[in-house]
C-alpha cells in the first residue's frame, strides 16, 4: 500500500471519529452543526454520517423545529449498540451490572455468594454473568467486556490482586473469570473504579480526593485527570492513614486506621444496626446516641479530610454505599469541622458526594470498556 494510500485511509477514519464523537458529546445534534463546529465539507460529513448510520453507531431520530425550511434530522448515536458488564465482588455477595455506551446503569442484580479463592466460586459467579446477559437478551456481539471490580490491589498489568487482606484473595488472577467467559475481561481495585465513575461523572476535574464508604472503607487519587496507581498500585488507600495509634486493631495488623472508624462496617459495629436502620432512626427519631455517633464518625473523616487537603489541594468526593445517606447538613458539618482545624478553608463546592452507592465500583468498572469503545471508533 502506498504511503498516500494510507494517509487517506487515516484521514477517512480521523473524519469518522471526530463525527461520532462530536455526535457522542452532544447528545443530540444536526448534519448543520456538525459541518459548521467540525468546519468539515457537507459532502464529507454526510458521507460519515451515512457510514455511521448503516454500521449501527447513530440514529437520525425526530426532527428539530423548522426555521424557515427543511426540518433539520435530530442525529443521536445509538446507546445501547453496545453495552458493557461490571461486577463488584463482595465477601458474602457480588454486584453484576451493564451499563450503555453513556455509562448509564440500564440493569443491575445482587447475587448472595461467600467469597472463597476456589474453582467452584469462580464457575458460579461466571455461570451468573452468563445468565444475566441470557436473561436480559444481550446479544453476545453487544458486550465489549466485562470488567472485575474486586477489594483488593492489583497488579500493575492488572491480571493478579497482589494484596487481598479483606477477602483473602491474594493471587485472585484474572484467568480465573476469562478463562471461563466469552468476552474480553480486565480485572481492576474496586476503589480505581470507584475513583474512574467519579471522573466520570465529573469530567471538568483535574484533581479529587476520592473516600469511597462502602462496607470496608477505601480511596483514590485523581491528579492530572488520571487516576494515579503509584510504583505498587497503593496510591490512594487513606483507608490506612492512622489517626489514632492507640485506636481499635485494624485488618491490616495495625491500629487506627482511618477504616476502623470510617468503614460502614465500623458504623454498624459502634451502632449495633444496620445502616439503613442507623439512618432511618437517626433523621427520624433524633436519638442523642446516634446523632452522637454520627458526629464522631463525621469528625474523623474530617479529620482525614483536612490532612489529606493539606497534601493534595483538590476537591474531595465522598462515594460509594453510604454516599446517598449524606445530607446538606452532613457535607456543612464536614466543612465547618475541616475549616475550623486548616489554614486553608474549603468552599462548599469542592466537597461532592456521588450517588451510585454501592454498586459504584460495579459500574465504574463498566466504564473500562465503554472508555476504551469510545476512544477506538
Amino acid at each position: 500500500m502506498s504511503e498516500k494510500g494510507l494517509t487517506n485511509i487515516n484521514l477517512k477514519q480521523l473524519n469518522k471519529s471526530k463525527v461520532y464523537r462530536f455526535i457522542y458529546r452532544n447528545k443530540v445534534t444536526s448534519k448543520l452543526q456538525i459541518v459548521q463546529e467540525l468546519q468539515m465539507g457537507l459532502s464529507t460529513v454526510s458521507q460519515n454520517l451515512n457510514l455511521l448510520e448503516k454500521e449501527g453507531l447513530i440514529e437520525r431520530n425526530g426532527y428539530f423545529d423548522s426555521t424557515g425550511g427543511r426540518k433539520a434530522h435530530a442525529i443521536r448515536i445509538v446507546p445501547d449498540f453496545k453495552i458493557s458488564i461490571g461486577i463488584g465482588i463482595l465477601k458474602d455477595m457480588f454486584h453484576i451490572i451493564a451499563v450503555d455506551l453513556y455509562g448509564n446503569t440500564i440493569c443491575t442484580d445482587t447475587i448472595s455468594l461467600p467469597y472463597s479463592n476456589i474453582a467452584d466460586y469462580y464457575e458460579q459467579v461466571t455461570n451468573q454473568i452468563k445468565n444475566f446477559i441470557s436473561a436480559n437478551q444481550y446479544e453476545e456481539e453487544k458486550i465489549l467486556g466485562v470488567c472485575i471490580a474486586t477489594q483488593g490491589i492489583t497488579s500493575p498489568d492488572n491480571t493478579t490482586v497482589t494484596y487481598g487482606k479483606i477477602l483473602n484473595n491474594t493471587g485472585m488472577n484474572l484467568e480465573n473469570f476469562s478463562r471461563r467467559l466469552p468476552y474480553c475481561c480486565h480485572l481492576e481495585h474496586d476503589s480505581k473504579s470507584a475513583a474512574f465513575l467519579e471522573l466520570w461523572t465529573h469530567p471538568e476535574l483535574d484533581s479529587a480526593v476520592i473516600f469511597l464508604l462502602n462496607r470496608n472503607m477505601g480511596g483514590a487519587i485523581i491528579s492530572n485527570h488520571h487516576i494515579h496507581q503509584g510504583i505498587s498500585m497503593h496510591s490512594g488507600t487513606i483507608e490506612h492513614m492512622c489517626i489514632n495509634p492507640e485506636g481499635p486493631l485494624c485488618y491490616c495488623g495495625n491500629r487506627g486506621c482511618l477504616e476502623t472508624y470510617c468503614s460502614t462496617n465500623a458504623l454498624e459495629e459502634a451502632s449495633g444496626l444496620p445502616v439503613k436502620e442507623f439512618f432511618s432512626l437517626l433523621r427520624e427519631k433524633k436519638s442523642p446516641q446516634l446523632t452522637q455517633l454520627w458526629e464522631d464518625y463525621l469528625n474523623h473523616l474530617a479529620f482525614a479530610m483536612k490532612n489529606l487537603n493539606l497534601i493534595i489541594d483538590a476537591p474531595i468526593i465522598i462515594s460509594g454505599y453510604l454516599a446517598p445517606y449524606f445530607t446538606e447538613e452532613d457535607t456543612d458539618y464536614l466543612l465547618n469541622r475541616i475549616n475550623s482545624a486548616s489554614p486553608f478553608a474549603l468552599s462548599k463546592n469542592q466537597i461532592l458526594v456521588g450517588t451510585h452507592g454501592q454498586y459504584t465500583p460495579a459500574i465504574g468498572a463498566a466504564l473500562f470498556y465503554i472508555e476504551q469503545f469510545i476512544q477506538s471508533v
